[in-house]
Order: structure tokens, then C-alpha cells, then sequence
């Protein structure tokens, strides 16, 4: 009689957890060439065979009071796939990163003997440590991405495994080199303008991007300006913003989902806190990072968080290493003189590629494998 297959429930909720997912599930095929996966994901993880029951943008949402605002349908839609996995099953449940939303289903699961993992801790280092009580209750197994999380892991008994950054191992910058016609005058410098992938980023950032931008091409008026949004309807966002500010800026809108090839050819990035700083710092180049959230959300998280910095390239390293502005400090003019600085001052850039060098080799631990054999044991 053939064995049953293999069922791993997984959940992601964002473009950043989609990619781990994506990696993760590849590797786990090399085990288990029949397994089958179900719950939410993106374009690629779906490409690696997860059939997803929403669309993972119904759960892509960012500060606290735009979680507040659409909570009655995230509450039904987490209801919907708890009772799902409770009654399909499965021998493995995955939760990619969106912690307060995975872990009450964790829990759930755990409790009714399911076996567990998260990808991605939460931030209980930089606030809100009373989460690891509900942690080692939802979980099995953490699954870290930086190596300064598992002493917190250790304190409260919580298996934890560091598995490294995948974006570590998939970004190269030997591998960087950019076939994008930018400039046919390799003297002009190119700044990358990356306001985010989330609408209330756009909506919060691509005003003040577009006039530093502006601010930074009145000193160096040969600076060309590119960009790159994750979706159509990103991109069609940020236009409409661009029309309305009247500039007259020449920015080269490169094709969706090319953020990589931008950042390969600028020699500035400015962008949103977030994933792509981790990504910037991968190619080794200088950003200056920005962000604005809604003020209530702002106000509640600033009584909570414990940490000095919110940009992954500051808190891997462990001080600033990059420029942030955040809130009503992310103005037009503080962006360019700090996007300015970099033009003028080529000696920091020296330094931070060195930063930038001890980082990557921190995080860098061929990480879909290291996770994939991490849940293959707890299997």
C-alpha cells in the first residue's frame, strides 16, 4: 500500500514571506517528492505547488491602526483556515512570519497535537516580549533569521534553530551587474527611488521621494532617477501620485517586480524601511531609509518598542550604519541633503561597504537548506 503524502499547512502573508516560502518548499520537495501544500501564499509559492485558499494580499497589512481598521475580515478569514487545519489535519503546520496572526492558529493547532513551526520570529527582542508566553505555547519549532534572537529563545525554553537570511544567499554582488540601459554616460549617478509595496506606503512616501528627487537633480542636474513597483496597481498608485506633484522630473519607471535590477544600477537607493534595506545592503549600496506610518499607529508602537533603529542594516549591525527619517522627520529636504552626502563623500561609502561585508557574513548560512533539514527533524 503507497504511504499518504506528506500535508503541510503554511500561511505567508507578504511578498517577503512568499519568497521564504518559496525556498522553503522547494527543499522540502528534495525530501518528500510528493508532499502537498495548502494554505495562503503568493505568485511564488504557488509556482512551488501551495494551493492557496485567499489571496495573500487580503493579509498584507502594516501599523496598528490599518490592522484595527481591517480586523473584522482578517478575524474571518483566521477563523476560516484554523477550523480548515483542525479538521484536514495536516502533518505539519508552517507560519511564515504575520506573527499575531499565525500564532493564535499555532496554538490552536499545537493544542490539538499538530505539530507547529514559525519562520521568521517576531520582534520580541524590540518589543513586546510578553509574546514569548504565547510563543512556546504555538510552536514547535522558531525558525530564525538573525543569530542575536536565540538567547531570548534559550530564556524561555523555546526550540529555536538559526537558519541564516535566504536573501544572504540568493543576492550576489559579483552577480549584481545590471543590463538596464539607465544612462548611456556611465559618469551620470543613478538614484533608485523604492517608496515601499504596500499601499499605505505608496500613499505615505512617494511625495517625499519624488521631491528629494527633485531637490537632488537641482544640484546634480545629470542624476537619473529610477524605479520599480512590486504590482501594476503599486505602480499606477505611485503614478497618479507623480502627476499630481507637477514635477518635472524625468524618472524611468522600469517594468513590476524589477526593485533587484534598480538597485543593481543605482548608486544611491532611497526606500522604505523594510525588507529592501536588507536587500540594498546585500548589492552594497548606499540607501538612506524612510518611514511614515498612520500617527496612532506610530504613537502606540513608539511606547513599545525598546530598540534605537528600525532599518535591518542598523539593527544587524548594531548601531547606525545608515541614515533613517522617520515620521516628521521624513522630509524632502532632510532625504536629499542625506541622499547628497553620499555624492559627496565617496570615503563613507568605503566604510560602509565594510559594514555592509561583516553583516552578509554574519547571515549568510544557506538558509532554505538549513530550514528545510530543521523541519525534516522535528518531522
Amino acid at each position: 500500500m503507497k504511504n499518504k503524502p506528506l500535508h503541510i499547512g503554511i500561511i505567508a502573508g507578504e511578498a517577503s514571506g512568499d519568497r521564504l516560502g518559496a525556498g522553503l518548499m522547494r527543499e522540502l520537495k528534495k525530501f518528500y517528492p510528493e508532499i502537498i501544500f495548502e494554505g495562503v501564499g503568493g505568485e511564488q509559492m504557488m509556482r512551488e505547488g501551495c494551493h492557496s485558499l485567499y489571496s495573500m494580499h487580503a493579509l498584507s497589512l502594516m501599523g496598528i491602526a490599518e490592522i484595527i481598521l481591517h480586523l473584522p475580515r482578517l478575524l474571518k478569514i483566521r477563523h476560516h483556515l484554523k477550523k480548515f487545519f483542525l479538521q484536514k489535519k495536516p502533518d505539519l503546520f508552517i507560519g511564515i512570519d504575520l506573527p499575531d496572526f499565525n500564532l493564535s492558529i499555532e496554538e490552536s493547532l499545537k493544542k490539538a497535537g499538530i505539530k507547529t513551526a514559525h519562520y521568521v520570529s517576531p520582534t520580541v527582542w524590540a518589543w513586546r516580549e510578553g509574546r514569548m508566553k504565547k510563543i512556546k505555547r504555538a510552536v514547535d519549532l522558531m525558525l530564525g533569521i538573525f543569530p542575536f534572537e536565540k538567547n531570548i529563545y534559550q530564556q524561555y525554553q523555546v526550540p529555536y534553530e538559526f537558519v541564516g537570511n535566504p536573501l544572504a544567499d540568493e543576492i550576489s554582488v559579483a552577480g549584481a551587474s545590471c543590463n538596464l540601459s539607465v544612462s548611456s554616460n556611465p559618469q551620470e549617478k543613478v538614484l533608485a527611488i523604492l517608496p515601499g509595496s504596500r499601499h499605505s506606503e505608496i500613499q505615505q512616501l512617494t511625495r517625499d521621494f519624488l521631491e528629494a528627487a527633485d531637490l537632488c537633480r537641482q544640484k546634480y542636474p545629470d542624476l537619473q532617477i529610477i524605479t520599480s513597483m512590486v504590482n501594476l496597481q503599486r505602480q499606477k498608485e505611485f503614478e497618479i501620485i507623480f502627476k499630481e506633484t507637477k514635477l518635472n522630473l524625468p524618472i524611468k519607471i522600469l517594468p513590476c517586480g524589477l526593485s533587484h535590477e534598480a538597485m543593481a544600477a543605482a548608486d544611491v537607493i532611497l526606500l522604505a524601511s523594510g525588507t529592501a534595506t536588507l536587500e540594498a545592503l546585500l548589492f552594497e549600496k548606499p540607501m538612506v531609509v524612510a518611514y511614515r506610518v498612520n500617527w496612532l499607529s506610530y504613537f502606540l508602537a513608539k511606547c513599545l518598542i525598546k530598540v534605537k533603529h528600525v532599518s535591518m542594516p542598523n539593527l544587524l549591525a548594531g548601531h547606525e550604519i545608515v541614515p533613517e527619517f522617520l515620521q516628521k522627520n521624513c522630509t524632502p529636504k532632510n532625504l536629499s541633503e542625506a541622499v547628497m552626502n553620499y555624492f559627496e563623500n565617496p570615503d563613507k561609502i568605503n566604510q560602509l561597504t565594510k559594514e555592509y561585508q561583516q553583516v552578509r557574513k554574519m547571515i549568510q548560512q544557506n538558509a532554505n537548506v538549513k530550514a528545510a533539514k530543521a523541519l525534516v527533524n522535528l518531522l
